[in-house]
């Protein structure tokens, strides 16, 4: 019995029913989804749904999410985003040593059953 006259259940209804995708101007959702991440880590992950894509630092969950919706026309279960930090890197020639920029990536889990062609 709850206080105010909701039960849990009626709460978890709710909150499945959300979608947090958020409406883009046209001609942005390419901005966000940059490119597909194609490491070897990335393309076995892709056999059990998750696809990974790089995105601008300033690229929201809700962003993404509804980047996916327009391009790939899929709507995503999940959103990880990770950032990953600039790295120093020896150059090969004797210069010393370089800097690789930082870059962010997410990993988007689909349902069972949608994919995403790259090709």
């Amino acid at each position: 019995m709850a206080i105010f006259g909701t039960t849990k259940k009626e709460k978890e209804a709710k909150r499945v029913g959300q979608t947090r995708a958020r409406k883009l101007a046209s001609g942005i959702a390419h901005e966000i989804i940059r490119a597909p991440w194609f490491s070897e880590k990335a393309l076995i992950a892709t056999e059990k749904g998750v696809y990974t894509f790089s995105v601008p630092a300033r690229a929201s969950k809700a962003d993404i999410a509804g980047a996916l919706k327009e391009i790939y026309k899929v709507a995503p279960r999940k959103i990880r985003i990770v950032n990953l930090p600039a790295k120093r890197k020896a150059m090969r020639t004797r210069r010393g040593v370089g800097t690789r920029a930082a870059r962010r990536k997410a990993y988007v889990y689909l349902k069972a059953g949608d994919t995403i062609q790259f090709a």
